[in-house]
């Protein structure tokens, strides 16, 4: 259950912003606070705007169009061109910031040429404590984060978007697929695109909360521990769909996914390799 209070918070967080643009992405937080938006302040007060570009994962776009249409929740596509910027295109450890940067400064200038009172983003209470250089760059844009300001957890938001019937409440976490390339490795993007075709391969297998990670002519599959037994039933497949996105070798990671996982290479967990390059 959701704590009453933290309810009441949230509404007045919005009430005080009076008209909102919302940084929708298409996942949990941001398509439930679109939505309570709407709610709060109603529809011609809210545009939900989602950046389109290489690193974001096609299935995350259609997610973010089919919930704004089903929901009544006034929606916006705009190109944002983070792949332009060279330091982002360089993948340091805070390539993050550059590309929220892009993002952000484009929602600012879009919300004051329209007249909304402030930008919002779907940060919640657990990401406080992460390596987040993006929230640098919401902070220099006066990005607002009600969800966070209302104390409401990951836990809460899925519980809540139950409640509204909202089709994301159980959807696992997908950030943008330039977080599967490891720091130093360029964002290129061919490596992008090589890698939502081994994602969208291993969806088809019904395989749910994963990742590919991109380390040059290997990929390195890391699969929720909770369906990691299912690999081995499926291995033919798997290579066949790595491989067939441009791959030479497809390596398992034996400790799952998990959070944190970006800075340990392949030398940083245990490795089976599932297929070789024929």
């Amino acid at each position: 259950m959701v704590p009453e209070h933290k309810r009441h918070r949230l509404s007045s967080l919005l009430r005080d912003c009076g008209s909102v643009v919302v940084g929708y992405s298409g996942g949990v937080d941001s398509v439930f606070l679109a939505r309570i938006a709407v709610d709060v302040l109603g529809p011609e007060r809210v545009l939900a705007v989602t950046g389109k570009s290489d690193s974001i994962a096609s299935w995350m776009e259609d997610t973010a169009r089919e919930v704004a249409e089903r929901f009544g929740i006034p929606w916006l596509e705009l190109e944002t061109r983070e792949m332009d910027d060279s330091r982002y295109a360089a993948n340091p450890s805070n390539r993050c910031y550059f590309c929220k940067s892009e993002l952000w400064t484009r929602l600012a200038d879009l919300a004051a040429e329209r007249g909304f009172g402030a930008v919002l983003d779907g940060s919640n209470a657990d990401d406080v404590g992460d390596h987040r250089p993006g929230a640098v760059a919401a902070t220099e844009n006066a990005v607002r984060s009600p969800l966070l300001e209302a104390g409401l957890t990951k836990d809460e938001i899925r519980a809540w978007s139950r409640e509204l019937g909202l089709p994301t409440w159980d959807q696992p976490a997908a950030p943008c697929l330039a977080s599967r390339i490891p720091y130093g490795l360029s964002v290129t993007p061919e490596r992008l695109r090589q890698i939502e075709q081994a994602e969208i391969g291993l969806r088809a297998m019904g395989f749910r909360d994963f990742r590919v990670r991109h380390h040059g002519t290997v990929a390195r599959l890391e699969v929720h521990p909770s369906e990691i037994d299912r690999v081995a039933d499926h291995r033919t497949d798997i290579a066949r769909a790595v491989r067939g996105a441009g791959f030479e070798r497809v390596l398992i990671d034996l400790q799952g996914y998990r959070r944190g996982s970006l800075n340990e290479g392949l030398a940083g967990g245990q490795l089976v390799q599932l297929g070789a390059f024929a």
